[in-house]
C-alpha cells in the first residue's frame, strides 16, 4: 500500500466532525451516534445532580446512599449479560427503545416516590437498564460498523463525552439554584434524553449479524464453545480486564481523594481533571483508534495500558512529599497518564472483546464481555478506598505493579486464543506425496 493510501485508510473522513457525518455504517450509525449524544447528556445532568439530589431532597444519609448505589451497581453487573443473550433471540433496535423506555419509566418514579424500600428496587432497574443499553450500542455497533468498528468506537467515546460534559454544565445550572423544583427539572431533563434515544434508535434498521464463512478441515473441532460460560479462555479473558479497567475507578475516585486526603494541593483542582480527561478524550480517541488496528496490534498495546497505568501510580506516590504547587503538578499529571490508559483501554478491549468471541455466539459473549466495566465500578473504588489509600504512596506502587504485570498475562493469553481461533479458521493443508 503506498504512503498516500495509507494516510486516506487513517483518515478516511478528515476531522472529528467529518467523520461523525460519515460514520462507518452510513446512515443508521449516525443516527446511533446522535442518539448516544443524547443519551450521554442526560447521564452527564443525572451523574452530576444524583447524589445531591438523594441526599437533601430526598433527605438519605451516607448508610442509605451507600447501600443503595451499592445494590444499585450489583444490578448494572446483570445487565450485560442478560442484554447479550436476549440479543440473541429478539431485535436489538427493539431491545435498546425497551431499555431506554424502561429507563424513563423508574426516572419518572424517582419525581414520586422518596421511600428507601421503594426507591432502591427503582434505582436498581435503572442501572441494570443502563449497562444493558450500553451493551446493545456495542453489538450495534459491530454489526453496522463492521471491520471499521474500532473507528466507530472512537466516534461513539468522543460523541458519549461531548454529551457528559454538556450534561454536567447543564446540573451546574440546575445546582446554582438548588431548589426542589431545580432537581426535578435535572430528572425530567435526563428523561428527556430518553425519550429522544429511544426515537431515534426507533428510526434506524435492525443490524443484521453479519456473515462470516470461514473454510474448515472436516475433522476440525470448534475453538469456542457456544456458551460464553463454559468458555474458560474468553472468560479468562473478562476476569483479567477487570483490572485493565481500574482506570475508571482511578480517575472518579482516586485522584480526588488523594488530593483530598494526602496532599496540600487546593481542591479547586479536582474539577480539573474531569475536564482534562474529556478533552483528551474528544481530541485524541479517533487517533489513537486509528493506530490501534486489528486485534493483534489490540493486545500488543495491553502492555503500553499496564506500563502508562503504572506510571501514572508512580507519580500519585509522588504526589505527597511537596507543596501545594508540586502535588498540583504531579496531580495534573496523573490525570493526563489515567486518561492516556483510557484511550488505550478503550480500544483494546472493545477489539479484543469482539475478536476472541465466535462470531455465531457474538452477542452472548458480548454480554459477558460487558460484566468486566460493570464489576470494575462496583470493585474499584472499594479497592482504592479500603486497601490501597489505606497502605499510602507504597499502595499506588503496589496496584500499578499489579496491573502492569497482569497485562502481560491478558496479552499472552489473548495472542495464544488468536492462534487457536487463526489455526482453527484455517484451510486444510494436504500434505504432498
Amino acid at each position: 500500500m503506498s504512503g498516500r493510501a495509507r494516510v486516506m485508510e487513517v483518515e478516511p473522513g478528515g476531522g472529528l466532525w467529518a467523520r461523525l457525518r460519515r460514520p462507518p455504517g452510513g446512515r443508521d450509525a449516525r443516527i446511533m451516534l446522535f442518539a448516544q449524544l443524547l443519551d450521554r447528556t442526560g447521564s452527564g445532568v443525572w451523574a452530576a445532580s444524583s447524589v445531591l439530589y438523594f441526599t437533601f431532597v430526598v433527605g438519605f444519609d451516607a448508610r442509605q446512599l451507600g447501600l443503595l448505589l451499592g445494590v444499585a451497581g450489583v444490578a448494572g453487573i446483570a445487565g450485560s449479560p442478560l442484554a447479550g443473550r436476549l440479543a440473541g433471540r429478539f431485535s436489538v433496535r427493539a431491545l435498546l427503545i425497551g431499555c431506554h423506555l424502561l429507563r424513563l419509566a423508574t426516572l419518572c418514579l424517582m419525581l414520586v416516590c422518596t421511600r428507601f424500600d421503594v426507591l432502591l428496587p427503582v434505582v436498581a432497574i435503572t442501572y441494570l437498564g443502563d449497562r444493558a443499553a450500553k451493551t446493545l450500542e456495542m453489538l450495534f455497533a459491530t454489526r453496522v460498523a463492521g471491520e471499521r468498528r474500532a473507528e466507530y468506537q472512537a466516534l461513539s467515546r468522543s460523541a458519549a463525552n461531548a454529551g457528559v460534559a454538556v450534561g454536567a454544565g447543564i446540573a451546574a445550572l440546575g445546582l446554582a439554584v438548588g431548589s426542589r423544583g431545580a432537581f426535578a427539572a435535572l430528572i425530567l431533563a435526563n428523561a428527556l434524553s430518553f425519550v429522544l434515544a429511544a426515537a431515534l434508535v426507533w428510526r434506524t434498521r435492525e443490524p443484521r449479524a453479519r456473515a462470516h464463512v470461514v473454510a474448515r478441515s472436516t475433522d476440525a473441532e470448534p475453538v469456542a464453545p457456544a456458551s460464553p460460560w463454559r468458555d474458560r479462555g474468553y472468560l479468562r479473558f473478562v476476569l483479567l480486564d477487570i483490572p485493565m479497567s481500574l482506570d475508571d475507578s482511578i480517575l472518579n475516585v482516586g485522584l480526588p481523594l488523594w488530593l483530598v486526603e494526602h496532599t496540600s494541593a487546593p481542591h479547586a483542582v479536582v474539577p480539573a481533571f474531569l475536564a482534562i480527561n474529556t478533552v483528551l478524550v474528544v481530541i485524541l480517541q479517533l487517533h489513537v483508534s486509528a493506530r490501534v488496528r486489528g486485534p493483534r496490534r489490540a493486545a500488543g498495546v495491553v502492555l503500553l495500558y499496564g506500563a502508562t497505568l503504572l506510571a501514572c501510580c508512580v507519580v500519585l506516590a509522588t504526589a505527597t512529599g511537596g507543596g501545594a504547587w508540586s502535588a498540583s503538578l504531579a496531580l495534573l499529571v496523573a490525570a493526563v497518564l489515567v486518561t492516556a490508559a483510557e484511550l488505550i483501554r478503550s480500544v483494546s478491549s472493545w477489539e479484543l472483546a469482539v475478536s476472541l468471541a465466535p462470531p455465531e455466539s457474538r452477542a452472548a459473549y458480548l454480554g459477558v464481555a460487558g460484566m468486566a466495566q460493570s464489576i470494575q465500578k462496583s470493585a474499584g473504588p472499594l479497592l482504592l478506598t479500603g486497601a490501597v489509600m489505606a497502605v499510602g504512596p507504597a499502595g499506588w506502587l503496589l496496584l500499578g505493579g499489579a496491573v502492569a504485570g497482569l497485562s502481560v498475562v491478558q496479552r499472552r493469553g489473548c495472542l495464544r486464543r488468536l492462534d487457536a481461533l487463526e489455526g482453527a479458521n484455517s484451510p486444510a493443508v494436504t500434505p504432498r506425496s
